[in-house]
């Protein structure tokens, strides 16, 4: 059966406010009732979810554009009459880093507008550039020798050929069966943790040094396409931005990356593999902060009755990365989680427990923003060093909306068996 996110979500939260200590599980249908008369007949989801894609835009953590989109969500939870809103940091994350204008044009042997974004943490280049576009193949230390003094004011095809899966697209992709879910469902724990790695290679070369060569060598700037995904940009960070926590001086020192979609990027090296000229346009220009600065997470609540110093949260990323808004990665987690807020306060339920939404920045570079909210709020008993804070015992539950698109077929349990019985009751209506 078809299961909405948003009322599940709101209907979950009401619950464990009001019935989680109890020993049976019963459902309160009236309220159920209004949760799904106001998200099925009043629903504000699309138009939040179409602000967030539309309007606002990316936003890479600790971003200009970031920050913005986190005052907009701070008034969009005021509007619904959220209490204890705030913005609040959680770690140093280097400086800020906006791109502002990207163009990359196939000049000879045809002219081509192709589609590209800068990798985050890069720098610009000054004004537009014509360059001559070269392959480096280089995989180990061996490699180097053969482009010695050959790169100087190049744009370098710096990645080989991604192979282009199509087969994804004409089959689409397959669904879990009836038989799978409930195979799933009855073996819920996990194979077992892989073993070890096995040694590296002293030989390879890794993507730093590879970078670093080509910065020695004059390269203008490098291309790169690492998605077989048609007609995407899959683009990162700049390799060493997590260990130097994105600097300002190693993000200008380095030299400008730019991801480039699998067809257009192939079609480069299809004629460079034939020894043919090839030339390009092409413009970078990025905003890189003056300071380093923390980065933050978004939080507000409707507060609890007679338990209201005992949490019910709930959370969605709302960070994506640079070259998309990010639909489904986690816009629409975080469309869902702000209108079960707004239901609940809609309908003017009455929580025992209070219930705190939090929308997480840092999730892309490690789930970092999270893991710090945890650390500082509840603490961890595992690590002597962080302790177990005195909210730990008050948090009853967290419900998390990361789960990209598609129909929503259950909730997973993480392993907590002692849960499965108050879900299956709860979605049962």
């Amino acid at each position: 059966m078809f299961k909405n996110p948003i009322l599940i979500a709101a209907l979950n939260l009401v619950v464990s406010t009001i019935i989680i200590a109890q020993s049976s599980y019963p459902v309160d249908l009236k309220v159920v009732a209004k949760i799904r008369e106001e998200g099925f007949q009043r629903s504000e989801i699309t138009n939040t979810l179409s602000y967030m894609t539309d309007v606002l835009g990316a936003r890479l953590t600790n971003s200009d554009a970031m920050y913005e989109a986190q005052e907009w969500a701070i008034k969009e939870m005021k509007k619904m009459g959220l209490k204890n809103t705030s913005i609040e940091p959680f770690m140093d994350y280097g400086v800020s880093w906006d791109y502002d204008y990207f163009s990359l044009h196939l000049t000879e042997p045809d002219y081509q507008p192709m589609l590209g974004y800068p990798i985050a943490h890069t720098p610009g280049i000054k004004g537009k550039q014509s360059l001559t576009v070269v392959r480096a193949n280089i995989s180990t230390k061996d490699d180097f020798k053969k482009y010695r003094g050959k790169l100087k004011g190049k744009a370098v095809l710096s990645s080989p050929m991604p192979k282009v899966d199509q087969e994804r697209y004409r089959t689409g992709r397959p669904r879990y069966t009836e038989e799978q879910l409930k195979e799933i469902s009855d073996n819920p724990f996990p194979d077992p943790p892989r073993g070890p790695r096995p040694p590296a290679n002293p030989n390879l070369v890794s993507a730093v040094e590879k970078n670093k060569f080509y910065k020695d060598e004059g390269v203008a700037v490098i291309l790169e396409s690492r998605s077989g995904w048609i007609a995407a940009v899959r683009g990162f960070a700049r390799p060493g931005a997590k260990i130097d926590v994105y600097d300002r001086n190693e993000t200008l020192n380095h030299l400008p990356i730019v991801a480039v979609t699998p067809e257009h990027y192939n079609r480069m090296y299809r004629i460079a593999e034939r020894g043919i000229k090839i030339k390009i346009d092409i413009e970078i220009s990025t905003t890189v902060g003056q300071k380093r600065r923390d980065a933050r997470n978004v939080l507000g609540e409707i507060p609890g009755s007679d338990l209201k110093d005992e949490i019910v949260m709930l959370g969605a990323h709302f960070d994506t990365w640079h070259a998309s808004p990010n639909a489904s990665d986690n816009s629409s987690g975080v469309a869902v989680m702000l209108e079960a807020m707004r239901i609940l306060k809609k309908i003017d339920v009455k929580p025992r427990r209070t219930i705190r939404v939090a929308l997480w920045s840092g999730e892309e570079q490690g789930l970092h923003g999270s893991r710090e909210y945890v650390y500082k709020h509840f603490g961890n008993p595992n690590d002597p060093k962080i302790g177990k804070k005195k909210a730990y015992d008050k948090l009853s539950a967290y419900f998390n909306q990361d789960y990209g698109p598609g129909q929503y077929r259950g909730i997973f349990l993480q392993e907590n068996e002692h849960v499965r019985e108050i879900f299956a009751s709860w979605m049962e209506p």
